[in-house]
């Protein structure tokens, strides 16, 4: 999975239609294998994107939880602990 995606479900406040279509558009080129297609193929891409971001959307609102929302901030911390914990200098010891 491309790791530019990230979660959108169940987040307060609810994920935008730019979180979406971005999130869509990841997905259309790590199947595609474009980063930007080529004007052959711009029509299809840029469709695709479209019809992911709709399906996406829908099925966003179609689920159902009993967790509540998870906040933004503490999700993004969190991953910033992560990132940190991962790419932290390991020191000559190791």
């Amino acid at each position: 999975m491309c790791r530019n995606i990230r979660t959108l479900f169940n987040f307060e406040p609810p994920a935008t239609e730019l979180e979406i279509r971005d999130a869509s558009l990841q997905f259309v080129r790590k199947l595609s294998g474009f980063n930007v297609p080529s004007k052959a193929n711009e029509a299809a891409f840029e469709a695709a994107v479209a019809d992911v971001a709709a399906v996406a959307r829908r099925l966003i609102g179609d689920l159902v939880t009993n967790a509540p929302p998870r906040n933004r901030d503490v999700e993004a911390e969190r991953a910033r602990a992560r990132s940190a914990l991962r790419f932290a200098p390991r020191s000559s010891a190791d």
